[in-house]
């Protein structure tokens, strides 16, 4: 079953990063979809599915983008300093399933 519009590539790449994804604080498990930001990296990640490109560096670029805010708003991290490499691998998998879907 092939994915054929921005809309449902976006919805399913939301879904599965909610699922999957999450923010690593003190062994706490934080899933992107609780954090509200499962649809944030989604649309972020969206130009790089339509390009039909994928690399790490690019991935950890958008992650870097994305800042998350804690303790009350006091500070903003990247994201990309809140989910460890196992967990980034895991999302280049996401994309390139989706991406043989798109195709």
């Amino acid at each position: 079953m092939g994915i054929l519009n921005k809309t449902e590539i976006i919805e399913a790449l939301t879904l599965e990063i909610g699922e999957n994804i999450y923010i690593d604080i003190a062994k706490w498990h934080l899933y992107l979809s609780d954090a509200k930001l499962d649809n944030v990296l989604a649309e972020k990640l969206f130009p790089l599915l339509s390009s039909g490109s994928i690399s790490s560096v690019q991935i950890n670029e958008i992650l870097q983008e994305i800042k998350v805010k804690v303790g009350g708003g006091k500070k903003e991290l990247p994201l990309n300093d809140l989910i460890s490499d196992s967990v980034q691998s895991k999302l280049i998998n996401i994309l390139e399933d989706i991406l043989r879907e798109m195709f």
